[in-house]
């Protein structure tokens, strides 16, 4: 543990890849004759000498990383990529101090969406290429590592990835390698048909190029104020709805379907629930809205199918103000910001899966009352759920709802009223953006809240986005013995 090398030498790489994105951003200044291509140009090539002398520096033959060293790569190399990501918000003309600067590259990184920028219409082209950038980045980095770390790591029943996929994870690097790859390739295929259908219904090229970034990553940032309602294009919603679903399907399942496995997405336990989940809380929202709004119910659909799907995949575009939705449709709207979708997509929130998990634990629980003497087995995809997997849930959830109510309370603390805290809190831990609420809701944003409640709810997004425990370990005092 104590041989720090490999993780600084893959943190030198990450930051050089990091580099080289920082001058698409600048491409796109540069055409468009904004001078901030200057700053880019800068703040890549300090970001790419740091980390040359960082892989140069540490460089050695055949790296090897243990557990622990997994542990704390996964945690700084998600904060350092946001420290140096937040540079072109502070030294563009965007202009945002530190805090603000820090929070929108956490919020990109950990696809979360939420904004303390009040007018994006002022912003150059180079920075709103590089909020979605970051968003997009941090689409692909989330599935990497919940395909390929998490489940290693044993974190809140990820290990259930290598039950549901035994192939790619043979202990052979180059299956690993050739099985991100395959990742990789369909993330980029995917955005790029999303590019191609949002500017095939009407969006201008620019705008199809952001919200392709920010669509497939579920992360919702857009280059409008006033975010999807900006196009008030029923097509453009639906091409949305449809890709918001793929980024919040398991990667692994589209690459099993491509390998020849059919009927893998129809036998997928998480999909066939989140999809069910998706069409009752839409009918019963749209029935709601039908009588409380008193307007036809095609477009009640319409409002809760776009909507709903935007908050339950923690992509977080808005089509209306959902305040005005009345008290039942907040509670649907916050509850279902703790659900996410399916493990090993970009989403966030707990997951489906845990909920299935948990669900079936307490029936389990309930047939053993009955019958006490009985063995009863748990089920996920076919597969037996170990007691060290569903503990490992239940771990998970507690501590979910624990960091859930701390965050609200130290919100409540730093001056946010009941509603601003209690929402900010689900969506910064869920990684969804907008919250509920006049200052946070559909038609705010985040540049009115207080520096240190910023701060709070920065944090609160990396641990959400990192699965809790991949942070909290850190605290432990065996994590640090030799």
């Amino acid at each position: 543990m104590r041989d720090f090398r490999p993780i600084f030498n893959i943190l030198g790489l990450l930051l050089c890849i990091e580099s080289v994105a920082l001058l698409i951003p600048m491409f796109f200044d540069l055409i468009n004759q904004n001078q901030d291509w200057k700053e880019f140009f800068i703040i890549s090539c300090l970001t790419f000498l740091i980390g040359l002398v960082l892989y140069l520096g540490f460089k050695k033959e055949n790296i090897k990383i243990n557990l622990r060293q997994a542990f704390l790569l996964t945690i700084v190399s998600w904060f350092l990529i946001a420290l140096f990501g937040s540079l072109p918000f502070i030294y563009t003309s965007s202009s945002l101090s530190f805090t603000d600067a820090f929070f929108e590259a956490v919020s990109g990184i950990t696809t979360t969406g939420s904004t303390a920028i009040p007018n994006l219409e002022i912003l150059s082209e180079g920075i709103l290429v590089w909020r979605s950038l970051l968003q997009w980045f941090g689409g692909i980095g989330i599935i990497v590592l919940a395909v390929a770390i998490l489940p290693t790591l044993q974190i809140g029943g990820m290990q259930l990835l290598h039950m549901e996929h035994d192939d790619p994870y043979e202990k052979t690097l180059p299956k690993i390698n050739k099985f991100i790859i395959e990742i990789v390739s369909l993330y980029v295929g995917l955005t790029i048909l999303c590019f191609f259908f949002y500017y095939l219904f009407g969006m201008s090229a620019f705008d199809s190029l952001i919200h392709c970034m920010t669509t497939i990553s579920t992360g919702g940032f857009s280059n409008h104020s006033q975010s999807f309602g900006y196009f008030k294009s029923y097509s453009l919603e639906n091409v949305s709805i449809i890709f918001m679903i793929l980024g919040s399907l398991p990667f692994v399942i589209f690459i099993q379907f491509i390998h020849g496995q059919k009927m893998s997405i129809f036998k997928d336990d998480q999909i066939k629930l989140f999809l069910f989940l998706l069409l009752i809380i839409i009918f019963v929202t749209s029935v709601w809205l039908s009588n409380y709004l008193k307007i036809d119910f095609s477009k009640s659909i319409r409002l809760a199918t776009f909507n709903i799907t935007s908050i339950l995949t923690g992509t977080g575009y808005t089509s209306s103000n959902f305040n005005n939705w009345g008290g039942f449709g907040l509670v649907i709207i916050l509850m279902i910001m703790f659900i996410g979708g399916c493990a090993g997509s970009t989403t966030g929130g707990i997951k489906i899966f845990r909920f299935q998990i948990l669900f079936r634990g307490v029936r389990l629980q309930i047939k053993k009352l009955t019958k006490p003497h009985a063995v009863f087995l748990m089920k996920f995809n076919q597969k037996t759920v170990t007691e060290n997997t569903y503990l490992s849930i239940i771990s998970f959830f507690f501590i979910y709802v624990l960091l859930f109510i701390f965050t609200a309370v130290s919100l409540s603390l730093l001056g946010l009223d009941f509603l601003t805290a209690l929402s900010a809190s689900a969506s910064a831990i869920s990684n969804v953006g907008p919250g509920i609420g006049e200052i946070i809701g559909p038609n705010g944003n985040y540049a009115s809240i207080n520096d240190m409640a910023k701060w709070v709810l920065a944090i609160t997004m990396l641990i959400g986005r990192l699965e809790i425990f991949t942070i909290l370990v850190l605290f432990s005092k065996n994590f640090w013995k030799k």
